[in-house]
């Protein structure tokens, strides 16, 4: 299968507010509509998590992240536009209800992590994964974040590659993406362009001011 057959049949399973197990531009992921409380319910109970653990998000735009937080910091943009790995914002005074993200991807203080997967080379030329491309496309079809937490069950160890994913995950998501794929004539796997590691989370106050919660 190419990427554009993949994005349409997990797509179908989010708007249906099912769960997809999918490549990210770090690890592997579970990920729902994190619009849809329902779904993300779901992502706790097979994850057994607490929901008193916030969730992090992907957007694949300044622009969808402005229409989830009321006021993005100036220095997150700087932020989004010179890093070149993996980074997740936790930004203040996120938005729920009708219009917004679901209540529990929310934090209790009102901030919510979201991720852009870059999807154009970095100032050194440092390659794009498939992933970010993959998640870029998805997130763009659906029009709303997909939540992004870890293939695991809370309290085991993320898995670096899709071998490493337990059966219970495999076996409790809606939807599995392929973890190869077809791109000019070539089969591809996702796993040999991922990071294979978790993103840097930087937490923004109202001010703009910084805390780094994972280098």
């Amino acid at each position: 299968m190419d990427i554009p057959s993949i994005v349409s049949e997990a797509l179908a399973v989010l708007k249906r507010g099912g769960l997809i197990l999918y490549p990210t531009d770090t690890i592997w992921g579970i990920g729902c509509d994190a619009t849809n409380e329902a779904a993300v319910q779901k992502v706790f109970e097979l994850k057994r998590r607490s929901e008193a653990k916030s969730l992090v998000l992907l957007a694949d735009s300044l622009d969808m992240v402005a229409r989830y937080v009321r006021k993005i910091p100036s220095i997150a943009i700087d932020l989004v536009e010179v890093n070149d790995a993996p980074m997740t914002i936790v930004y203040p005074d996120a938005v729920t209800g009708a219009y917004g993200l679901a209540p529990s991807t929310v934090a209790e203080d009102g901030s919510v992590g979201i991720r852009i997967p870059r999807v154009t080379p970095g100032p050194d030329d440092k390659p794009v994964s498939a992933g970010a491309v993959f998640c870029n496309k998805l997130i763009f079809k659906l029009r709303a974040p997909l939540v992004s937490t870890s293939a695991n069950i809370s309290g085991e160890p993320s898995p670096e590659n899709f071998k490493q994913i337990s059966k219970e995950i495999l076996d409790g998501v809606d939807y599995v993406v392929p973890n190869s794929f077809l791109e000019g004539g070539r089969n591809l796997r996702f796993d040999d362009s991922a990071s294979g590691r978790s993103s840097q989370i930087i937490k923004l106050g109202p001010g703009g001011e910084v805390e780094i919660i994972r280098p």
